[in-house]
């Protein structure tokens, strides 16, 4: 057989699997909202797409100025249902359906909701020592223990890397004191243009992107971040009104954890919630369950928090058990599982054992 012919027959085999395998996942869940990504025929996907983009703008509260942008959006809208249904096949054993951002266009969530730069690691960044692995726990959860704040929201700014960085440094705060505050986004926002001397133009800039090793290099150097209720999140780029006098939580240390998962596993366990990065290609869609995408990119383009880790009992294609990292997100309760995500443990997948950080907390007077 040619090599055309053959490439021909694996493109027809990949393309009759991925289509098994969407027809075979139907999520339990009785919301039409999500059911409508798994229909028997691609002609019912957009049979009922006007009553669920009704249905879409009155659960997020979405509004248009003008009749032109309303029909340019429902057009959007009706892209991501068929985009759900191709990540449904793609991800069996999570829920993809409607979000909050299925009226943008995957640029636009990119540019909007994400933010995470591929910058080299600022020179203070050191390797985590490693940490024995054999007494680990089964199931592990920070939210349980009291380590993590509730999920926040960083709106139209490409921020993530900030929230991943101050939720970092939360958890280490409360490990050091048994004090959870929630810490200033918007001050690493305003303030952090920490560059990498090596790499042109590779600096923390705010709603345009940044790094969360860098968000530590520079609240190291200013000695610390303020309280969120000190320093409110506006979620735009604003000029620099750092007050020293009030800092609550400061950096002694910072390091980046091999890829190796149990070595993850284990400094998430002894050293508090990591700052992680991630490529957030499937997160536009995700509605519940275990991410564990058969294809997904390396490139991280997204930071969040690494808070947990369990096994999931259900029966997918794959495994008899899935287990799955939990990561705290940065775009309200209202996406996911109440603001956070699953991804499945042992892959790599996504990249997401990629860019691993963990932060230690100095203690300070201020309260």
């Amino acid at each position: 057989m040619d090599r055309p012919t053959t490439l021909v027959s694996l493109l027809l085999f990949l393309s009759l699997l991925t289509s098994a395998l969407a027809s075979t996942v139907t999520p339990n869940d009785a919301d039409p909202l999500i059911q409508q990504v798994v229909p028997e025929a691609n002609d019912n996907l957009l049979l009922h797409a006007e009553h669920h983009f009704s249905s879409f703008k009155a659960t997020f509260g979405k509004t248009y100025a003008t009749q032109e942008e309303h029909d340019y959006r429902f057009g959007v809208f009706k892209a991501n249902l068929r985009r759900a249904k191709r990540h449904q096949g793609l991800d069996p054993t999570a829920v993809h359906g409607v979000t909050k951002f299925s009226d943008l266009t995957p640029s636009e969530f990119r540019r909007n909701f994400l933010g995470l730069k591929r910058l080299r690691l600022p020179s203070d960044a050191n390797k985590a020592p490693i940490l024995p692995t054999n007494d680990l726990p089964t199931d592990f959860d920070w939210r349980d223990k009291g380590a993590v704040t509730p999920v926040k929201d960083q709106g139209s700014c490409g921020s993530c890397w900030a929230f991943s960085a101050t939720g970092a440094l939360e958890g280490a705060h409360y490990l050091q004191t048994g004090e959870l505050l929630s810490l200033s986004e918007q001050q690493l926002v305003d303030c952090d243009h920490e560059c990498d001397p090596e790499e042109f133009g590779s600096c923390d800039s705010g709603c345009n992107g940044g790094l969360m090793n860098n968000a530590f290099e520079y609240t190291l150097k200013a000695g610390g971040l303020e309280r969120e209720k000190d320093y409110p999140y506006t979620g735009t780029d604003d000029t620099c009104k750092f007050d020293k006098s009030k800092v609550v939580a400061a950096v002694s240390n910072f390091s980046v954890i091999s890829t190796d998962e149990d070595q993850i596993a284990a400094n998430l366990v002894h050293h508090g919630p990591l700052a992680v990065g991630i490529n957030a290609v499937f997160m536009q869609t995700y509605v519940k369950g275990v991410s564990c995408p058969y294809i997904c990119g390396k490139r991280i383009d997204h930071g969040v928090l690494l808070v947990g880790y369990g096994s999931s009992g259900f029966a997918p294609i794959r495994f008899k058990v899935k287990p799955y990292w939990i990561l705290k997100n940065s775009w309200g309760q209202s996406w996911g599982e109440e603001g956070f995500y699953k991804i499945c443990r042992g892959h790599n997948s996504c990249g997401v054992d990629s860019l691993v950080s963990t932060v230690a907390s100095l203690h300070t007077s201020n309260h």
